[in-house]
């Protein structure tokens, strides 16, 4: 069982390790707003994973690579990074924090989950999921039934952890040695890279409608 837990662990971490824009809007959240702004935003998208594995332990993997749910999915990712990507770049000097300093930060902690949670739900990510891990994750869980699947699913969401939790330590870090300057140029390059993701996600969206007409 302990073996199961760790092996999972480990799957749950590399799973979390290529960077995409959730990384991205961690480390924006955590340079300006704080290390547990930063946090809720990887609470957000581990909301989803969580709800993938569910998923895909009850069948419903091949639902989720129909063409028109991928291309609804396509369509809220691109208007949703269009607007963070914006608001980074127009607010990058505003709700800045910095060493426990400065103004206080309006950016709630819900604001920062749904970033995440609106983030995570993406065909990229669905894709992800089921195309690496997804058919190793439903193999393995057709050998594991009622502790054994918490097990597993316990052990991908602590691997999501430590990457989330380490990648913010080290935002933490580093945020010490940057003044308002550095951090207000971070935040629009961090916004720049959302609205290339935006663009990549209204492409892919174009081509689902041409491929359905």
């Amino acid at each position: 069982m302990i073996g199961t837990y760790f092996t999972y662990t480990l799957l749950g971490l590399s799973l979390a390790l290529p960077a995409g824009a959730m990384t991205v809007e961690m480390m924006k959240q955590g340079l300006k707003n704080g290390f547990f702004r930063g946090w809720f935003v990887g609470i957000g998208g581990m909301t989803i994973d969580l709800t993938l594995i569910i998923l895909i332990y009850l069948g419903f993997s091949p639902f989720l690579t129909q063409p028109y749910i991928k291309m609804i999915m396509w369509f809220i990712g691109f208007f949703f990074l269009l607007y963070i990507g914006y608001d980074s770049i127009k607010n990058a000097n505003k709700d800045i924090l910095t060493n426990g300093k400065g103004e206080a930060v309006k950016r709630s902690f819900f604001n920062a989950y749904m970033s995440g949670l609106m983030i995570a739900v993406s065909p990229a990510n669905i894709v992800f999921w089921l195309g690496i891990f997804g058919t190793a994750l439903a193999t393995s869980l057709e050998r594991v039934h009622g502790i054994g699947f918490f097990l597993v699913a316990a052990g991908i969401l602590s691997g999501i952890l430590i990457h989330d939790l380490g990648l913010l330590i080290i935002v933490q870090i580093s945020r010490r040695f940057m003044n308002r300057i550095v951090i207000k140029w971070t935040s629009v390059i961090a916004g720049v890279i959302l609205l290339g993701f935006a663009l990549y996600f209204g492409y892919e969206f174009i081509l689902g409608l041409k491929d359905m007409f």
